[in-house]
């Protein structure tokens, strides 16, 4: 039996690592944290439980699959609940509820306008179209070669993306009323870049929602991580937590293994889940290993945005406030976004609170809601200011103060019991994501698909990598994506592959 040693237990390294274990090859899997999950990790104080990282469920199919596979019911470890409205978007003199009910969709729709209400079934049959392509040509397939994607079928499905425009300019064809705008495009944050110059293909994420619904799973996400973590051990998968490995063991170019606790663990293929850029610095020590992604390389590349997330427990229900996912728009969302994307400290920022004990009683104590508010802000190697005690209070008041402007949340400040955050500088020193970029390389036209660190690495044998910062990218769907993706790769090179891809 064939050994993998996999760096990491995020989403990446764990979906790998149960294929793998599923597949014959005896897996073991090293987490530097003492929880699966990576990002998907989970805190717990004062009563309150809260998801560190991502909190909205997409594409729920892709999460079944992994369980699908290995011959189990989704049901019996990540059950769901489909969640309608979606969300609320509340704007400075409104609030939006947003449905993916067709027919409540297009009452809302007309309310603004007809031709907005048509524009945005346009944009639904033209976005579904070109998803398809991508679905089916880019985002389920790894690039080994130039030649992978330079070729005349390739080229022309490429064209078919029309990825040339930017998000926000493509979403305005389409509808002109400003607030409808936002709603479609903002979510190009979920993967770290901005509608305002991100490819127009990014509004496949809107989309999704639309057709295949936001859904909650009990317990939170990390419940996503821990049944995955039950699931490999069922498998007979071993992971060794506060396990940090310091370097991947390669001799003539080719991965013989792992170095951990000052030990080396021979392995006959490495699964590396750690940050890429991360990893090709920190952890490939061969220059030659390396291949082009040398340091200079890696520090000159583009990243994705951060967060900065408070953990808010509060000593009340929320009543007035009718769903668990609500996004609050400043005035000007598009200097928002200015802002992030060139480093400035915002004084009016938009954000994310999410509720999940709105539905959920296990996450907060009886009476009580916890708040998680998510603002999006610069990596490190773009902010023009340090993250300091000074930093943190200045994005608390600003949120504070506008989140008592909402309906509903009045008190909110006088309501917290409970506190804690996440900066930037916790994103890279608990997650070793590269310049604290939250979602990892930023999917730039220049950095996807063929331009995008692949799976199998080009310059060292028997070592893949898997995670957001590798093709296809980020958002927890898309990197289940990516460990399927890098496990085929492995067993396509170790001729256990069944069929063809």
């Amino acid at each position: 039996m064939k050994k993998v040693s996999v760096i990491g237990a995020g989403v990446a390294g764990l979906a790998s690592a149960i294929r793998l274990q599923h597949a014959g090859y005896d897996v073991t899997v090293y987490e530097k944290e003492n929880l699966p999950g990576g990002k998907m990790n989970q805190i717990k104080k004062d009563g309150f439980t809260f998801d560190v990282g991502p909190t909205i469920v997409m594409m729920p199919s892709l999460y079944n699959e992994l369980f699908e596979d290995v011959g189990r019911d989704p049901n019996d470890y990540i059950p769901m609940t489909r969640l309608d409205p979606m969300y609320t978007a509340f704007f400075e003199d409104e609030k939006i509820d947003v449905s993916s009910d067709l027919v409540t969709l297009i009452d809302q729709l007309e309310g603004l306008s007809d031709d907005d209400a048509k524009g945005f079934l346009k944009y639904l049959s033209d976005i579904y179209d070109r998803f398809i392509v991508a679905k089916d040509h880019f985002i389920q397939r790894p690039f080994r070669s130039p030649k992978d994607f330079y070729n005349p079928f390739m080229i022309q499905q490429a064209l078919k993306l029309k990825t040339f425009d930017s998000a926000n300019h493509m979403i305005g064809k389409y509808v002109k009323d400003k607030r409808l705008q936002n709603i479609l495009s903002f979510q190009t944050l979920y993967i770290g870049i901005s509608p305002n110059n991100g490819p127009s293909l990014y509004t496949i994420i809107p989309m999704i929602e639309y057709l295949y619904g936001v859904w909650y799973i009990k317990g939170g996400m990390h419940t996503m991580a821990s049944s995955m973590e039950r699931l490999f051990k069922e498998l007979g998968g071993t992971i060794h937590y506060n396990s940090p490995v310091e370097e991947i063991v390669i001799s003539n170019q080719k991965a013989e293994g792992i170095k951990v606790n000052g030990e080396v663990v021979h392995s006959d293929f490495v699964m590396c889940n750690a940050d890429f850029p991360y990893a090709m610095k920190q952890l490939v020590k061969d220059e030659k290993s390396k291949g082009k992604y040398t340091d200079k390389k890696i520090d000159s590349m583009k990243y994705s945005c951060s967060c900065f997330v408070m953990y808010l427990g509060t000593n009340r229900k929320y009543e007035q406030v009718n769903n668990i996912h609500n996004f609050v728009f400043s005035q000007d969302l598009d200097r928002n976004l200015d802002e992030i994307f060139s480093g400035k400290l915002m004084n009016n920022p938009s954000f994310y609170v999410y509720m999940a004990s709105k539905i959920d009683p296990t996450m907060a104590p009886e009476g009580k809601d916890g708040l998680y508010i998510l603002v999006p802000v610069s990596d490190l190697s773009t902010s023009e200011y340090e993250w300091t005690e000074e930093t943190i209070q200045h994005y608390r008041t600003k949120v504070l103060n506008k989140l008592k402007t909402v309906e509903g949340f009045e008190t909110v400040e006088e309501d917290i019991i409970s506190e804690s955050y996440t900066t930037p500088k916790d994103f890279e020193q608990r997650f070793n994501a590269y310049n604290g970029a939250t979602f990892g390389l930023r999917p730039s036209l220049g950095q996807s698909n063929h331009m995008r660190p692949q799976a199998k690495a080009k310059d060292c044998e028997n070592l893949y990598f898997t995670g957001s910062s590798t093709h296809p990218g980020a958002g927890v769907p898309i990197v289940l994506l990516s460990g399927k993706i890098a496990t085929e790769e492995l067993m396509l090179d170790d001729g256990t592959l069944e069929g063809t891809r």
